[in-house]
């Protein structure tokens, strides 16, 4: 077998690379905000399309030689628009972070009050986190989850809503278990003169593939990342009404980014073109049973759930109930081949860098072929290594029994 390209060039990265291979390979990918692309889409995100410069927008560039990358954004935006039913959508922004902003610098003005969910209860760093550019630069209110069952309190939703009269109402969120009602926050937003912008980065895929409702009938904008649920390449997306397209893509270019990265937008269309795909709803459905099955299983085992199971792709555990932090269940379960994070949960009263919780997700291990009954293992693991957190000799007797169990599973791109 020839030397890659890479190989020769620069060993020490490759050699990283490799490791890293090795990694994705040998372990279990429960973060719940990863997943593996498609062979298609990291070949597209590794073409010659990354010499291109293109500022500006299809047919309306500042450079010459566009008309090539001018097809094939084009076709990510067509593919996408299909796929969610959106009025209008600019596959530009370089993350879901800058899809964010995008929106807000598109309709707000820096002070304008902002009503999100509250990150300690599940929301995220770009809706109001204060060493975050949201946080800096508006006046972001937050509602939360109650803490008796851990749900959205519409109630509140509605009362800091009166109390606040903000310009837009933002839904979504990172570490969240189950379906957002976005035809109630859309009332909300309406009866208080709000606009309504939705942030889907986390189940857009469950939303593509019919297991959650969409956003996009109620929302004046939907942003999402593209690399989570949907299984494309590590980016950003806005979606909104017709209305506020040029604003948005003005605010997009030249309001926040210069030129656009070609290469990743056309894997953002062979990624819409997977999800257009009948196959894709098979697996949406897939994740979410996936996912109930190893809630069930490790709540059967003495884990207690945030909201008491899951309706998409993630739970979030307590593992206080059993003695444990988050981080030191990251830990343990990361010695035995387990990537998962640690994430606060609702109400919790240590600190984000050692909270209460772990974040699980089953977007990653689905697209590897994995289903109901390898979930029970997965969870029995999961299990076996939170009991035994300090021995180390039971967490490489696990790490190898993971090691063996996982090389059966295809890694796309991988083998």
């Amino acid at each position: 077998m020839s030397r890659s390209s890479l190989e020769s060039s620069d060993p020490q990265l490759w050699q990283s690379v490799q490791h890293e291979r090795t990694r994705q390979k040998e372990g279990l990918e429960l973060i719940a905000s990863e997943n593996y692309t498609s062979a298609a889409v990291l070949e597209a995100a590794g073409t010659i399309l990354t010499n291109k410069y293109a500022e500006g927008y299809p047919g309306k560039r500042y450079y010459g030689g566009c008309e090539f990358v001018d097809e094939i954004e084009n076709l990510a935006r067509d593919r996408a628009k299909q796929l969610f039913g959106a009025e209008h959508v600019n596959v530009q922004p370089h993350a879901g972070s800058q899809a964010n902003m995008a929106v807000y610098m598109s309709v707000l003005q820096p002070g304008d009050t902002i009503l999100a969910m509250d990150l300690a209860h599940g929301g995220h760093l770009t809706h109001g986190f204060g060493l975050n550019f949201s946080g800096k630069l508006f006046n972001f209110k937050h509602y939360g989850v109650r803490q008796s069952d851990h749900r959205i309190d519409f109630d509140q939703v509605v009362r800091l809503a009166k109390e606040f009269k903000p310009k837009m109402i933002v839904a979504g969120a990172s570490a969240y278990p189950r379906e957002i009602d976005h035809a109630k926050f859309a009332e909300i937003a309406r009866e208080n003169e709000a606009l309504f912008m939705v942030d889907m980065a986390h189940y857009s895929g469950l939303v593509a593939g019919g297991m959650h409702n969409s956003p996009v009938p109620h929302a004046d904008f939907v942003t999402t990342t593209t690399h989570k649920t949907l299984r494309g390449p590590r980016s950003g997306m806005v979606m909104c009404r017709e209305k506020f397209a040029k604003d948005v893509d003005k605010t997009v270019f030249p309001g926040l980014q210069g030129g656009p990265l070609m290469h990743i937008i056309a894997a953002k269309a062979v990624c819409f073109g997977e999800c257009l795909a009948p196959s894709f709803k098979d697996y949406a459905k897939q994740v979410v049973a996936n996912a109930q099955v190893l809630a069930d299983t490790l709540v059967a085992g003495g884990i207690r759930l945030v909201s008491g199971g899951t309706d998409n792709h993630l739970m979030l555990c307590d593992v206080t109930a059993i003695d444990l932090s988050g981080k030191i269940a990251e830990q343990a379960l990361d010695k035995a081949g387990i990537t998962v994070n640690k994430n606060m949960i609702p109400y919790d009263q240590r600190k984000a860098l050692d909270p209460s919780g772990i974040r699980i997700g089953t977007a990653a291990l689905t697209t590897r072929g994995m289903k109901e009954a390898e979930m029970k293992q997965v969870g029995g693991w999961i299990l076996r290594v939170l009991k035994a957190s300090s021995d180390e000799a039971a967490l490489a007797k696990i790490r190898h029994e993971i090691a063996e169990f996982a090389t059966a599973y295809n890694v796309p791109g991988i083998g």
